[in-house]
This record gives structure tokens, C-alpha cells and sequence, in this order.
């Protein structure tokens, strides 16, 4: 069995499973704590289906463990307690039968970019034990290191400012928030591009589709464009903050026009 189609089958059953158990609960927002930890899911099923372990095998599974897990866990709590999140409710308010719809455009898709995106983990952790580590594999880890800790703390940041009464409604602008409106997921960028230059120092250059397909997402579909459409709505306050924060990659902030930072 390829290392394809493992991932793909792995994927298909943890978001076919998550499905069932949305119906239940109708609530299909249950699929992104879960999101992160298929990767772990899948790293893990394509190291059993390999023989032998290895120092790069070892470094790259640790990276996609730790950053999975972590994320699943916080996801997870934060959506403790929480109805449907407003981007699957609107969406099951226009695709009827949602029941079935959502099989397709949520799971479905979910299972379908997990597989694509995880290709550098296929390269690696399904395969042989290759040459030993090397520079460009510790170069990958490096970046990866500054993207787990940046998503952390930019995620636990986050979860204090809305946990504290002052901060009900208002606009996060402090910490690494006051550098990017979304510096966690510039976190997430930073470790999908660290996993790559991992599979790229096993000749795996051709798994950039993977980081590519996850920085679409993040940038363009799921992540910033989709909660810049309507955060403004839900915090006021939210467009003089965009007008003087970078979007995705942390820069000092603009400057007003009396030339003091903002």
C-alpha cells in the first residue's frame, strides 16, 4: 500500500467518524479540533507501515506529534461549551440537506486536504531509513521551533484576552498581536515550512505542494480572508487596528500621522 494511500485512507476514516458523530451533535464545527490531529494520525500509521526508524523519521514525527496535539488540545477547549461556529452554521443555513452536503464540503474536503498537504510526511515517514541528518534537516527544525513557539504563544495571548472581562468585544492589539493580526496563523505557516525543508533534505523537493496548499489556506481561504470578512462586524474598533497592523507577517506597526506609533 502506498504511502498516498495511506494517508488518504487514514484521513477519510478519522473525517468520516467525525461526521457521524456531527449529525449526533449537529454541530460539524467539531471537525477543527480534529483537524491537526489527523496529521499526527497519519504520521504515526505511515511509520508503522514502514520499516525501521531513523533520525530524520524520529525528528519528523516529534514535529508533526508536538504541533498536532497541541493544537487539537487547545481547539478543543476552546470550542468547550460553544454552539456551532458561525461559518458552519451559516453554511448549513444554505446547503440543504446539510446532513449530506456537509459529507462533501467539510469532511469530505477536510479528508482530501489533509492528504495533499501531509505529502512531506509521506515522503519521509513512509518510506526506508535514509541518510542521516543533516543541515538543511535542522535548518527545517529551527523554523518549525520559531513557529511552534510564535503559534503558542500567540494562541494562549489570545485565550487570556478574551478571557478577561475587559477584553469581552474589544480588539486583541497587544503582545505579538500588536505585530499582525493573525500571528498564529503565521505560526502555522512557519511549521508546515519547517516539516518541508525536513522532506527536502530526503530529495523530497517536489512535496512543496504540500506548505503551498496550507498557505493558500491560511492566507487565502479559511484563515485570514475568511475572518477578515467579518470580524470587522463583530469588533468595533477592528478597522483602525487592520489600517495600522500587518495581516499575516509581523511588522512594526504604521504610523500615524504625527509619526508615533500607534
Amino acid at each position: 500500500m502506498s504511502s498516498l494511500a495511506i494517508a488518504a485512507a487514514i484521513a477519510a476514516v478519522l473525517m468520516l467518524i467525525c461526521w457521524l458523530v456531527s449529525l449526533r451533535l449537529e454541530d460539524a464545527s467539531i471537525v477543527d479540533p480534529l483537524w491537526p490531529v489527523v496529521f499526527v494520525a497519519i504520521a504515526w500509521g505511515l511509520w508503522l507501515s514502514s520499516s525501521g526508524g531513523g533520525g530524520r523519521k524520529l525528528m519528523l514525527a516529534a514535529m508533526v506529534t508536538l504541533w498536532g496535539l497541541r493544537l487539537g488540545i487547545h481547539l478543543a477547549l476552546r470550542k468547550r461549551g460553544e454552539p456551532e461556529d458561525y461559518r458552519y452554521a451559516d453554511m448549513r443555513h444554505r446547503w440543504q440537506p446539510f446532513a449530506l452536503w456537509s459529507l462533501v464540503i467539510v469532511f469530505g474536503l477536510q479528508a482530501l486536504l489533509a492528504t495533499v498537504v501531509s505529502l512531506p510526511l509521506q515522503a519521509v515517514l513512509g518510506t526506508d531509513p535514509n541518510a542521516a541528518v543533516g543541515w538543511l534537516d535542522w535548518l527545517g527544525a529551527a523554523v518549525w521551533v520559531v513557529g511552534f513557539i510564535f503559534e503558542t504563544v500567540a494562541d494562549r495571548q489570545l485565550a487570556r484576552f478574551r478571557a478577561a472581562e475587559a477584553g469581552r468585544g474589544k480588539v486583541m492589539n497587544r503582545g505579538l498581536w500588536r505585530y499582525s493580526r493573525h500571528p498564529n496563523y503565521f505560526g502555522d505557516f512557519l511549521v508546515w515550512w519547517g516539516i518541508y525543508l525536513v522532506a527536502a533534505a530526503a530529495g523530497a523537493w517536489w512535496t512543496i505542494i504540500g506548505p503551498t496548499v496550507m498557505t493558500v489556506l491560511l492566507v487565502r481561504i479559511s484563515g485570514v480572508a475568511l475572518l477578515e470578512r467579518t470580524i470587522g462586524d463583530r469588533r468595533p474598533g477592528y478597522a483602525d487596528y487592520a489600517a495600522r497592523t500587518s495581516a499575516f507577517i509581523p511588522l512594526p506597526p504604521r504610523r500615524s500621522r504625527n509619526g508615533a506609533a500607534e
